[in-house]
This record gives structure tokens, sequence and C-alpha cells, in this order.
């Protein structure tokens, strides 16, 4: 069993550089795999190199902005719970 002191790979700063760089270099091996690996695209634009990994980049670009826009829309102030417990208690 792990000690509370230890601490855990992941939670260690000297370990951001190398996530960094490993998610980098698969990024890559995935761009660079499209030169051997033979692709079937059914739309033109899909032939560009990278096309996939681009496209995916800007998916997620977009969720991110539509899940930000969101929780704009759905935001509630700080007190909206103690507001209506504090209704509640008058009655």
């Amino acid at each position: 069993m792990r000690s509370e002191s230890s601490e855990h790979w992941l939670d260690r700063p000297s370990s951001i550089p190398k996530l960094w760089a490993g998610f980098i270099a698969a990024l890559a091996l995935t761009v660079l795999a499209e030169w051997v690996v033979a692709l079937y695209p059914h739309f033109d634009v899909e032939k560009l190199h990278a096309f996939n990994a681009l496209y995916g980049f800007g998916t997620c670009i977009l969720m991110i902005v539509l899940a930000k826009g969101l929780a704009l829309w759905l935001k509630r102030p700080d007190t909206y719970y103690q507001d209506t417990e504090s209704e509640n208690s008058h009655d």
C-alpha cells in the first residue's frame, strides 16, 4: 500500500513536460501514419494530409466553446441554494 505522503507520478511537476512530449509524439506518429496506411476517403476534403487530426482538433475546440457557452447560460449564483433554503425556513 502507498503511504499518504507518497505522491502519484502524475502529480509531480517534473512529469508534465514528459507527458506533453509523449502526447505530441503520439499525435505526430498518428499524422505520419497517414503516409503508410491506406485511407479510403468519402469526400475530397478527406484526401488532405492530416485532415483527420485537424478535424478532430477543430471539433474539440468547438465542443469547448459550446460547453463554455452552455455553462454561462445555465450558471446560477453562488447563493442559489441558500436563497431557497432561507425562503423555505420562513414558512
